[in-house]
C-alpha cells in the first residue's frame, strides 16, 4: 500500500489505518481523483487534508552512474543486477500509484524506508494485478544461498515485527517467459506469509550503506532457484495476493502489492 505522493508520518498512518478498518492489513485510505475500476495511469494526489503529516526527511536518490548504480562501498553495481525491462504490467482495480513513473520506478535498486515506514518509490499493482520483469542481458542463476530478492514496502506497525502491514504477492520465475515455476504463496490473515513476497520491510536504500544484494541485511524476501529445481531464470512475475477490496468513492489508487525493486544476488553476469 502507498499512502500518498509525499512521505508521511508513520504514526499518523497507523492511526488512520485503525480508524479506517478497511479489509484487514492490506488496505490504506488514500484516494485518487477520477479513480475507477479500470485504474488508469494517473498522478497520485496529496492527502494532507486527510490528516497525513509531511515528513521532512529527503528521499534517497537512485540516479544511474557509470552504467549502473552506486553500491554501499562507493563502487558501481551493474544496472542489470536489477530489473532492466518491464515485459508486461496488468494492473488490477484500484491501481494507479506510481504508474506515471513506470518503468523507471521499478528499475534499479530498492529505496527502502526501514522498519517503521513504507517506501514510496513503488508502483501499486492493484487488486489481483500482475507484473512481469526481466534483467536482460543478465539472468538469475542458482548459486550459494538465496539467488534474488523481491522488495515491496511493508512496515512494522508500532515496531512489532509480528504484526507487519503487508500486501502479499506470489512470485514466479521463468527461463523463457513462457513456462513458469511458482513459489507457493497462500496468504492467511496474519504473518508469517511463507513464500509470499511483501511482508518484510526494506532496509537497503541508496546511500545508506546497506547492500541491496545482501539477503542478510537488505530486507525484502529472498528466493532460491534450487527450491524450484531451476538453474537459471531470466524473468520474474509478481501477482498481487493481498486481501484488499476496491471499494468506496472515489476509489483508492494504491491497493495491492507495491513493487519497489528486484535484485539479483547470484547473477549470470556479475
Amino acid at each position: 500500500m502507498v499512502p500518498t505522493s509525499i512521505r508521511v508520518s508513520r504514526f499518523v498512518r497507523v492511526v488512520l489505518l485503525a480508524l479506517a478498518a478497511c479489509g484487514g492489513a492490506a488496505c490504506l485510505v488514500a484516494c485518487g481523483d477520477d479513480a475507477n475500476d479500470a485504474a488508469p495511469a494517473r498522478p497520485s494526489i496529496s492527502l494532507g487534508d486527510a490528516g497525513y503529516v509531511d515528513d521532512d526527511e529527503p528521499a534517497p536518490s537512485k540516479k544511474p552512474i557509470d552504467g549502473g548504480f552506486e553500491g554501499p562501498d562507493g563502487g558501481v553495481i551493474r544496472a542489470d543486477r536489477f530489473v532492466t525491462k518491464v515485459v508486461s504490467f496488468t494492473p488490477g482495480p484500484c491501481a494507479g500509484f506510481g504508474a506515471t513513473e513506470m518503468p523507471d520506478v521499478v528499475l534499479g535498486p530498492p529505496v527502502g524506508a526501514g522498519d517503521l515506514k513504507g517506501g514510496l518509490d513503488v508502483v501499486a499493482l492493484g487488486v489481483g494485478g500482475e507484473i512481469v520483469l526481466s534483467f536482460e542481458p543478465n539472468a538469475i542463476v542458482d548459486g550459494p544461498g538465496a539467488d534474488f530478492i523481491v522488495f515491496e514496502n511493508a512496515f512494522y506497525a508500532g515496531g512489532r515485527s509480528s504484526q507487519p502491514y503487508a500486501e502479499p504477492g506470489e512470485v514466479s520465475v521463468s527461463e523463457d517467459g513462457v513456462t513458469w515455476q511458482t513459489y507457493e504463496c497462500v496468504p492467511g490473515t496474519a504473518a508469517p506469509y511463507g513464500k509470499c513476497a511483501g511482508w518484510h520491510p526494506v532496509h537497503s536504500a541508496p546511500g545508506n550503506g546497506i547492500s541491496p544484494l545482501d539477503p542478510a541485511t537488505a530486507g525484502g524476501e529472498a528466493y532460491d532457484l534450487a527450491e524450484l529445481g531451476m538453474t537459471t531464470a531470466r524473468f520474474v512475475r509478481i501477482r498481487d495476493m493481498s486481501s484488499a477490496t476496491c471499494e468506496g468513492q472515489p476509489k483508492p489508487n494504491n491497493l495491492g502489492f507495491d513493487l519497489d525493486a528486484v535484485a539479483i544476488v547470484n547473477a549470470e553476469l556479475p
